[in-house]
């Protein structure tokens, strides 16, 4: 994902993922484990364009919409 989450949004993005894997998966929640990647828009690409070159508002507030 693009950088810019706060440290509250990743603390409630890995809360269910850790729920869906649990009773998914039948796994106790101490075998699940989550990397967040984060990335600037000079290292992101979609459909062959850098993020910063498509001219898309990267800031914060667009990347809650994403």
């Amino acid at each position: 994902m693009l950088s810019g989450r706060t440290n509250e949004q990743k603390r409630a993005l890995v809360r269910p993922i850790t729920n869906a894997v649990t009773s998914t998966l039948m796994v106790k929640e101490e075998k699940v484990k989550i990397i967040i990647t984060e990335m600037e828009p000079k290292d992101y690409a979609i459909a062959g364009k850098l993020i910063m070159d498509t001219g898309s508002n990267t800031t914060v507030a667009s990347k809650q919409n994403e």
